[in-house]
């Protein structure tokens, strides 16, 4: 892996390659180079558009696909008939090539016996000499007949029963190498004596070298003089060749003709189909967008007509139903605007009467007395209803209005924490507030914050079971956040995104001990999405709750994340122990997240890291902390020794109600 460098007994190469920079002695690198991962990327670059267009387009699928297989099906059937035309082309070449040769070999025969008369009734002469003289005869006699159709060939015996002969060399007609007869057949040939064999082969023509294919058979005979020698047929597949290509000719043109000709069919008939589906698409795409007027054209009468037909239908009760549920809904928010406003004159009239007989109620007998404190509490409570009404219906005519102005938070919580102190200490609860040593600057409407503020504390204490409420502050980036976190009841699974459903109760059976109307967190998140921020929950049953407000520190501003993460760091899951080796079983709770690292607070005026953008209004995704650390556990009861102890990185902690 290369030499090694000076600076250990790691080589270099290896170095570089394992991490994409120079390691320390016996480190590990990554499991691949950054030009390999680069590389990959650059491969797959090109090819990213063609599969996103092959996953959105059903019309190019299935007309590749048919492309595809009609290709296979016509290679298929273009290999059996070119199999089918061979086989056939041989065979016929075959029963003619045995045809010939079997008439030449009893021409060769009749030859030489005629010879051999010859020669008896003249006398043995120069029989040597005309040995050699015969078989060139033989063979222009026997190729004279077939010019191009086959070639003859004459060889002598290897057999040893005959001496050999000078002037019996090789005898070929035309340019034929006599080596074009292959050795294996010769010795069979020899074998066989008088049967004659035959073989597949090649013909070597003398000067070119070239070589074709040949069907050779060939057959020991006897010449004149009754010596032993090899005559050899050579049958070439010219003409086969010639036609078979034809054949393969004929079938690629007529292929690709079939395949185009299948693709454009494919082609048109899935655009009658995918172009009405397409037309669809688009339409429900403007429907979705609010043009509840867009119909689709419906031609003919086949299916995907009706198809039209009852798209267009759903479309018109869509559109009509839409209509009703707008006009109820414009009824609703203005009975409600028009009832909240009818009801104030009566309010006021049964409020100062209230009042006056709230005063004067020492004066009456306990029972009545009594009555006058639970009229003036419950016209106190109907005010507040009331007023909720209004807010509501304000939010859902969107007209309420925000009136940002720059602000500390701090002073904010500090004015929410001494309101709802007498509350506090009738449930005996004290309210700590952390983070609040650096200033939290906001671009926002204090009085909406304030009652936001409001309205998560005051839950907080009510629902805290008498266990302490933490109140903590941060800013990081371009965000600013305010937690809340009680260790009280705590929320079900699936309870964190309907607590700020209007009226709704996690207990129905609960009493509510502060005379709340069920409005507050609905106007809550409604001023929180006033702001562009986000209003989210996270609890675990018996564990508590907490609620995170978060808002751009400039008006107009886009979050990105929250300072603050959205589960605590002393839940029930982050506490647990954890052992490397055990898989995590999943958590109670959908809402929650993972705990975060810890990190020390910026000051406002200070470059915060940059929040995670993956942390949307509700989810409880991840985000990046930036406030001091929590309780390490829910103090019970206001009895734990070190919730109630303040160190100095926790901000101000202010003791309420003990």
């Amino acid at each position: 892996m290369g030499r090694p460098d000076p600076a250990g007994e790691i080589p270099l190469l290896r170095r570089l390659w394992s991490g994409g920079h120079l390691l320390p002695d016996g480190a590990s690198g990554g499991p691949a180079h950054p030009l390999i991962r680069l590389f990959g990327r650059w491969v797959r670059r090109p090819l990213l558009p063609a599969a996103r267009l092959w996953r959105r387009n059903i019309q190019l699928r299935v007309v590749a696909t048919t492309l595809l297989m009609s290709l296979g099906v016509v290679l298929l059937l273009g290999l059996v008939v070119i199999g089918q035309v061979r086989n056939g082309l041989l065979d016929a070449k075959r029963h003619a090539a045995q045809g010939q040769a079997v008439g030449g070999f009893e021409v060769a025969e009749q030859m030489a016996d005629r010879k051999s008369d010859t020669r008896g009734q003249d006398g043995a002469g120069a029989d040597a000499q005309d040995s050699g003289t015969w078989l060139n005869a033989l063979v222009e006699q026997l190729a004279s007949g077939g010019k191009g159709a086959y070639s003859v060939v004459a060889l002598s015996s290897d057999s040893g029963e005959t001496p050999y002969v000078a002037s019996r060399g090789p005898r070929a007609s035309g340019d034929v190498q006599p080596d074009s007869v292959p050795a294996d057949l010769r010795r069979r040939v020899d074998e066989g004596r008088t049967a004659p064999y035959e073989r597949y082969g090649k013909i070597v023509h003398a000067g070119s070298g070239d070589a074709e294919p040949a069907l050779i058979i060939g057959k020991r005979l006897d010449d004149n003089n009754g010596d032993a020698y090899q005559l050899y047929y050579l049958f070439p597949f010219t003409q086969e060749e010639k036609s078979l290509s034809l054949v393969k000719g004929t079938l690629a043109t007529a292929g690709v003709f079939v395949v185009v000709l299948l693709g454009a069919i494919a082609w048109v008939v899935v655009r009658q189909v995918v172009t009405p589906v397409r037309m669809a698409a688009g339409i429900s795409e403007r429907l979705a967008a609010g043009l509840l007027q867009e119909r689709m054209k419906v031609t003919g009468e086949d299916d995907i007509a009706r198809l039209g037909e009852s798209f267009n239908k759903m479309a018109q009760n869509l559109q009509l139903k839409i209509q009703q549920l707008e006009e109820l809904s414009r009824m609703q928010r203005r009975f409600v605007s028009d009832v909240s406003h009818e009801l104030r004159t009566p309010l006021t009239t049964v409020r100062m009467a209230a009042d006056v007989i709230h005063e004067a109620r020492e004066d009456f007998d306990p029972i009545t007395a009594r009555s006058a404190e639970l009229l003036w509490g419950q016209v106190d409570r109907f005010e507040s209803l009331l007023s909720d009404l209004l807010e509501i219906s304000r939010f859902d005519a969107g007209a309420a209005a925000l009136e940002a102005e720059p602000i500390d938070l701090r002073d904010v919580v500090h004015r929410v924490v001494d309101g709802a102190e007498p509350l506090a200490e009738a449930k005996g609860t004290r309210i700590l507030v952390r983070g609040a040593e650096a200033p939290v600057v906001a671009e926002a409407d204090p009085r909406r914050v304030e009652r936001v503020l409001r309205n998560l504390v005051v839950n907080a204490v009510e629902h805290g079971e008498g266990r302490d409420v933490v109140v903590r502050l941060a800013v990081a980036g371009g965000a600013v956040a305010v937690a809340v976190r009680d260790y009280g009841v705590g929320l079900k699974p699936g309870e964190a995104t309907r607590v700020f459903n209007r009226f709704w109760r996690a207990d129905p059976a609960r009493a509510r001990t502060t005379g709340g109307t069920g409005l507050g967190l609905s106007i809550a998140v409604e001023d929180a999405r006033l702001h562009g921020g986000w209003l989210q929950a996270w609890g675990e049953p018996g564990g508590g709750s907490q609620f995170r407000l978060t808002l751009p520190r400039t008006a107009g501003d886009a979050l990105r994340g929250s300072p603050i993460p959205l589960e605590p760091e002393d839940s029930r899951r982050n506490r647990r122990p954890v052992d490397p080796g055990t898989p995590q079983a999943p958590a109670e709770h959908p809402v929650a997240v993972p705990a975060q690292p810890r990190s020390a607070l910026p000051p406002a005026d200070a470059a915060a890291p940059s929040a995670d953008p993956t942390a949307l209004p509700g989810n409880g995704a991840r985000v990046v902390r930036g406030g001091p650390e929590a309780p390490s556990d829910g103090p019970q009861g206001g009895q734990g020794p070190s919730a109630r102890q303040t160190t100095p990185n926790e901000g101000e902690s202010r003791p309420r109600g003990r």
